[in-house]
């Protein structure tokens, strides 16, 4: 029982992670070292006694080591210290990854934080380190002292006249309790500095907002990706199958039409592959590879002839100007929106005609798809197994305009409609 109650607090002081911590500190001594000599070199000039590096004075050498910390503190105000301090605070104080910031420290915060904790990291180290050379010497010579013939010559150092005599036999404990005080100074101070590296080397209002920021970014590609992908290659896909079941009905008996749905097949496909090729230059950061144009409302007369192709019925209205002069941005949109909804027209609504409006009014596009529903047809606002997300992309896409979008059933015809304004900046 006394054995095993006495494992835990010896493990903690003497294991593993307490060598580390050790180690952690002793990393910390010998980078003040350079520091620490630049400051005496400085002191000792405005000194009328000399050097003071080897002085008996304690409060001298701990004197210079706080006019050190100066030093230590402006060379600290380095962006890459924060990496270099967080790597060593992680592997050898045993801090959690996810307490601590690696990357360099760009705001003013974060600088001085990363300060702070150098001065504290190279303190503390600067003092266990002294004591781990200088107290084990010293304890091991009082361990062995009651076996010699007396200090000797060491007699004249203070301290030691204690233990001369009858105190000799004291010797050894105190030798013992030397070397016990380097050991809980050790502990302690590891211990410290584990408590305070996520505070000083932790992320800070500015870093979480930077990294949300950047999380919101990423989701926001995803996003984007997701959509261009589903609009683009999916509408020529659900194309695709439409027109090559057509063509393997009337295959026997309508050759003509079974080699005009595979010519269109081959159309759909070619322009699947640009579209995707446009798609996946948003991934690519050189942006040394040509990416094909991505498609605008200009390019709808084509998307129709598909979409006949493919057998639907789409009446259009567009109107009298053209649609050249419409924005890039509101237009690039726009076209995703109507081949959303005829892709869904295609997919969900059968053999029926779909009506396609455009409006330019003022400052804003309107965009309206209409189309009868048969008595239990599923539409796309119904989820299905691996689909249903084209309405919401369609309402993200103008949202991100600031625009509107609705989509629904009224009176048996499926209404989609969007409003994009052609002036202002996308959020």
């Amino acid at each position: 029982m006394v054995r095993a109650a006495l494992r835990r607090p010896m493990s903690a002081v003497l294991g593993r992670r307490a060598r580390l911590r050790w180690v952690h500190l002793l990393l910390g001594g010998a980078l003040s070292m350079p520091f620490y000599l630049l400051t005496n070199t400085l002191v000792s000039l405005f000194r009328p006694d000399g050097n003071i590096l080897f002085s008996s004075s304690l409060v001298r050498q701990f004197g210079v080591l706080f006019l050190a910390l100066g030093p230590v503190a402006v060379t600290a105000l380095h962006p890459l210290v924060r990496p270099f301090e967080g790597e060593a605070a992680r592997v050898l104080c045993g801090v959690p990854r996810e307490e601590l910031a690696l990357e360099p420290g760009r705001s003013w915060a974060a600088r001085g934080r990363t300060a702070a904790w150098c001065a504290l990291h190279l303190a503390a180290g600067a003092v266990v380190s002294g004591m781990s050379l200088a107290t084990p010497p010293a304890a091991l010579y009082l361990i062995v002292l009651p076996f010699l013939d007396g200090p000797g010559k060491l007699a004249e150092v203070a301290w030691l006249r204690v233990f001369t005599g009858p105190g000799v036999l004291l010797a050894p404990v105190a030798g013992c309790a030397l070397l016990a005080l380097v050991v809980g100074t050790s502990w302690a101070a590891g211990s410290l500095l584990a408590r305070w590296a996520p505070v000083l080397l932790g992320a800070t209002a500015a870093d979480r907002l930077a990294a949300a920021e950047e999380h919101a970014h990423r989701l926001a590609l995803r996003n984007r990706l997701a959509r261009e992908l589903h609009d683009s290659v999916g509408h020529a896909l659900s194309a695709v199958s439409l027109q090559a079941s057509a063509a393997r009905r009337v295959l026997d008996h309508d050759p003509e039409f079974a080699r005009q749905a595979l010519a269109a097949i081959e159309e759909a496909a070619r322009e699947a592959v640009g579209e995707l090729d446009a798609v996946l230059g948003l991934l690519r950061e050189d942006g040394s590879s040509p990416t094909a144009p991505a498609p605008t409302l200009a390019d709808v007369g084509g998307l129709l002839e598909r979409t006949r192709a493919a057998g639907g019925r789409v009446e259009c209205a567009l109107p009298p100007g053209g649609l050249e002069k419409i924005p890039p941005v509101p237009s690039r949109e726009a076209y995703r929106i109507v081949q959303e909804g005829l892709g869904n027209a295609l997919r969900h609504a059968g053999d029926v005609p779909v009506r396609l409006s455009v409006a330019v009014h003022d400052d804003t596009l309107e965009i309206l798809l209409e189309n009868p529903v048969k008595p239990g047809t599923t539409r796309a606002g119904v989820p299905r197994p691996g689909g249903g997300r084209g309405l919401t992309g369609i309402a993200e896409r103008a949202r991100l305009l600031r625009g509107t979008s609705e989509a629904g059933e009224h009176d048996g015809v499926w209404r989609l409609s969007a409003r994009l304004p052609l002036r202002g900046e996308a959020r």
